[in-house]
């Protein structure tokens, strides 16, 4: 008889698991404890701090002294070095024709300016004053006339030719020396022309 119970219990168990649901039951959500996470990462930041600060050196706890001044004291005054500027202009004066002045339409003139050579080199005859921009007023490049000593002054002359148009023309030239290379100041030719 114990064999038959048995039997009907197993066969009874059996039943129910077929007559169960098909699909298994969904597992329920276990609670999340915010405040045990949010101690959990403070713990870990506080050991990492508290692993860094045994790494460091120990500070001393005596109290700092200020540092003391002492005054620099004032260097003694030294020759300086100069700048040996090879090749140099400096702007006198209009020697003629000032800035503004009135010209014909189409009168060919001379300009000419009054400047210093302040460089270290002479301006030699292969020396050139050429078109620097603006309008360029008929000029051509020239050579320079004559040597122009270190510390000389000298007259620089061009030749132009006023515009037939009516107007303010503006020209502006500079010195080059033997090797094409420009320096100095630009130096102006303003006309009106009525």
């Amino acid at each position: 008889m114990k064999k038959t119970i048995t039997i009907t219990l197993l066969l009874f168990m059996l039943f129910l698991a077929a007559c169960g649901p098909s699909q298994p039951a969904e597992p329920s959500p276990t609670p999340v404890d915010v405040g045990a996470i949010q101690t959990q990462a403070v713990q870990t930041v506080v050991a990492g701090v508290t692993q860094t600060a045994l790494a460091m050196p120990p500070t001393p706890t005596d109290t700092p002294v200020p540092p003391t001044i002492t005054p620099i004291p004032t260097p003694e005054a030294t020759a300086t070095a100069t700048v040996n500027i090879c090749d140099a202009s400096a702007f006198i004066s209009d020697a003629n024709v000032p800035d503004g002045t009135q010209i014909a339409a189409g009168q060919a003139f001379v300009k000419t300016w009054k400047v210093k050579n302040i460089g270290s080199c002479t301006w030699t005859r292969t020396y050139t004053i050429r078109y620097g921009y603006g309008d360029r007023i008929g000029g051509q490049d020239t050579y320079l006339s004559t040597e122009v000593l270190a510390n000389q002054e000298a007259e620089i002359s061009l030749e132009l030719v006023a515009p037939k148009a009516p107007g303010t023309y503006r020209s502006y030239w500079r010195l080059f020396n033997n090797n094409s290379y420009a320096f100095g100041e630009y130096f102006s030719v303003i006309i009106v022309v009525p």
